[in-house]
Parts: C-alpha cells; structure tokens; sequence
C-alpha cells in the first residue's frame, strides 16, 4: 500500500508536478495520424498531462499543437478555422501557425504588434500512424525514439486508441497483472479457442491458471515482469512464460512481441490508451485482418463510441457507477462472467470502478502483484528524479532493443534467456 503523499506524487501529472515533470522529459503520442486525415481538416481538442491543448494539420500537411486557448480573449481554438498554413480564432480571426506565432491580428492595425508574443506551441513528430509531442524544457529535449514497430510499411502495422476516465496507473496496473486474465477475461479466452488471430493464439492456455509463478528483473529502461504457467503437452511438463516489458514513464511491451501500449495521461483522472500492433510479414493494417483484430479486443470505432471511450463521447459519461457501467446484468445470469463485452471494456471498467484517482492506502497486495510494485517503485523513482531535477529512468535507453517475449520452456530452462539483450539495472535495484 501508499501512503496518499505517495499516490499523488505518482499519479499527478500537471505542470510543476514531480511526475509530470518527470514525463515532459519524454515523447510520448499525445493523438493517432487519423485523427486528422487531411490538410486543413477539422482540429482536434487534446489533452495531454493536465494541459488543455489543439492539434491541427496545417495546409501543407504539417501538423502543430498549441495552447487550446487564443492568445487574445482565451476562446477555445478547437473551434477554429484551419486554413492557410494556420488556424484562425472564429471570436476575432486571429490566426496561428504550427509553431505558435501570430500570422494575422486583423482587429489591431499595427503589424508589429504580433511580433511580440507567440502561443504555446510543443513539436511534434508523426511517425507510425501517431503524433508524437515533447513538451519539455527545449534545452532538454531528448533525440527522438526509434523503435522497431517504425521500420515496418504502414501496411503492417495497427493503431487504435481508447480514452480510459480514470487515471493512468490504474491503467498501466492492468497491463503488468497476469493473474487478472483468467479471471476476468474468462469468456474472451475462451473464444480464442475459435480465432485464428495470434493475439488468440498466444493467450489461449492462460483461462487454465490463475495462479502463475510471477517474477521481475529491474532494468536500465524500468523492469521486466514474467507470468510462468505450468503445462501438460505430448506427456511431459513445461512451462510457458510470457515476459512484458515496462519502459518508463507510460509504454508497455506486450509478451506476444507485437504489441505495444503507450498509456498517456490526459488529466490526473483521464487517459488515452494506445495499442499497436505491428508484424514483419502480416500486413496487420488491411482488411479484413485490421477489422477482426479490433473487434476481438473491442477497440474497433463503433464498440469505441458505444461505450463512451472516443474523445468525444467520453464527454457523455456513460461508463459511471450511476449507469453501472453498462454492465449487462442480464447476460451474467445467463452465464457471462463479467457481462462486459469485450476485453478493452473489461480492463477499463474495472479500473474506474475504484475511483478516478483510486485510493491506494487501503489495498493488500499479494504474491500476484510483484510486478504491480515494480510499478509503483519505478513510477515514484522517476517522480523524485524529476522533482530533484535530473533524468528520470529510461530517458537515455535504447529502445530498439526493448521487447516483449513468450515461448514454452523446458523445466529448468531460464526465462531471461527469451530476453538475452536486456541488461539488469544494478542502480536501479540498489535505490
């Protein structure tokens, strides 16, 4: 358990505080490239670590982000008009550029006059499907990652968001807990008997063991964590184990190997959670593959909007205690475990239900959650880091070697050898 000083310094992400110092150290995706699909497209509202922001795709195709709210009065951008290289306030036609300076002013005559000032404005870089923002001190400012989901087509890669009303950690705990899968993902696991998709494929066997031996290596980027079930096949014992990766501030590496999460805060009560799947061979990105990977885990765009996970109908509130978070009743006493449809829907739900900014002073962990304060160890390491002002973990790692990994074992067989290229960080372990 945390104290409740503990849980706000990992989980508060504002300017000036110590996490979210520490994560304005990175790149992180703040929207996905369709968000804007073309030249002076319609902006977008994004929030990203507690500041309120827009993004808009200027008409040469370059994208910006800036201050949400205009210079002049502070009326919201995200209702703007994007055209001529900028974006131009409808209140008095005040017109930006990507990087924030003042192109027209048209009810103030003097032409020096915005020349004095500029709006907020943070790079970005659109790479593999997502824009990708720094919105740390510019002296500072990292190189930008490579990581190997970049070197594929785009045709072979599959993005998705969701926005999750809760805060990040609580989202990131769901993707370091292996023994939560077999519980409550009990009917999704057992359809993957039926899909032929390797996500399906590589997570079948855990609805058979909710109870794996569970262990975690620190590292120079933040810790490995490793789920090892025991299995019967062809008359012998082996074991399967499935080794995630945890890249700090907010990406996951999925033990399936491709797939990557990076869970990026909005609010300290809001957040967006991207998926990407990539694949050397399989063109992961066209139909109909695309479709039937989405609808599988319940991230396609219209179980999104149903359940209030886009960013516009997050506004709407239905997933709530007041609505029980759509919780099918009905369907549970016709056997479904969770009457949750899907995956996505499952991990969010349970994650809002305790609180936006849940309370972590009254948990107990157990022998299950080894990986749960692994988190919370190198979260709060790189919130001191930050407050202290220097480089918090994972900042200088490379990240073209970071991967997740499963395969079956032999007994006796290391699971670290699945990793080989990942060092043990012995600064780390030693705070």
């Amino acid at each position: 358990m945390l104290s409740a000083a503990d849980n706000d310094r990992m989980c508060r992400v504002g300017p000036g505080t110590p996490q979210g110092t520490a994560m304005r150290r990175f790149w992180i995706p703040a929207l996905l490239s369709s968000e804007l699909p073309a030249p002076d497209c319609d902006p977008v509202r994004v929030q990203a670590l507690g500041e309120d922001l827009v993004a808009f795709r200027d008409s040469e195709g370059q994208v910006g982000l800036i201050d949400e709210y205009c210079r002049h009065r502070n009326a919201s951008l995200s209702l703007g008009r994007v055209e001529g290289c900028g974006i131009r306030c409808i209140y008095h036609g005040w017109k930006f550029d990507r990087h924030g300076n003042i192109m027209e002013t048209p009810n103030v005559a003097d032409p020096k006059f915005k020349q004095r000032f500029k709006a907020k404005a943070y790079p970005v870089r659109e790479v593999a499907g997502m824009v990708w923002t720094y919105m740390g001190p510019a002296e500072l400012e990292p190189p930008f990652p490579h990581y190997a989901f970049m070197d594929v087509p785009d045709a072979n890669r599959l993005n998705a968001m969701a926005i999750v009303p809760c805060n990040f950690v609580q989202v990131m705990e769901g993707l370091v807990d292996s023994s939560h899968l077999s519980v409550l993902h009990t009917v999704g696991l057992k359809n993957t008997d039926i899909s032929q998709l390797s996500f399906a494929a590589a997570t079948g066997h855990m609805q058979f063991d909710a109870a794996p031996h569970i262990e975690a290596d620190d590292t120079d980027f933040g810790f490995h964590y490793v789920a090892i079930r025991r299995i019967h096949e062809a008359g012998a014992e082996r074991t399967i184990a499935r080794v995630a990766a945890f890249q700090s501030p907010c990406f996951v590496f999925n033990p399936n190997g491709d797939l990557w999460f990076a869970v990026v805060p909005m609010s300290d009560e809001r957040t967006m959670f991207f998926h990407l799947w990539w694949d050397a061979q399989k063109k992961m990105g066209e139909e109909p593959l695309a479709s039937e990977q989405l609808r599988f885990v319940g991230l396609d765009p219209e179980t999104l909007e149903e359940w209030g996970m886009t960013r516009t109908t997050v506004e709407l509130g239905r997933l709530s205690p007041h609505s029980g978070y759509m919780q099918d009743r009905e369907a549970m006493r016709r056997g479904h475990f969770t009457g949750i449809a899907n995956f996505t829907q499952e991990d969010a739900i349970v994650s809002m239900s305790a609180g936006a900014l849940r309370d972590r002073s009254r948990e107990m962990l157990c022998v299950a959650d080894l990986a749960i304060t692994c988190l919370y160890r190198a979260l709060l390491k790189s919130a001191n880091a930050g407050e202290r002002g220097e480089a918090p973990i994972g900042l200088n790692a490379d990240v073209s070697r970071i991967r997740g990994a499963n395969a079956t074992l032999e007994l006796g067989v290391e699971w670290r050898t699945l990793v080989p290229e990942h060092r043990l960080s012995t600064a780390i372990a030693a705070e």
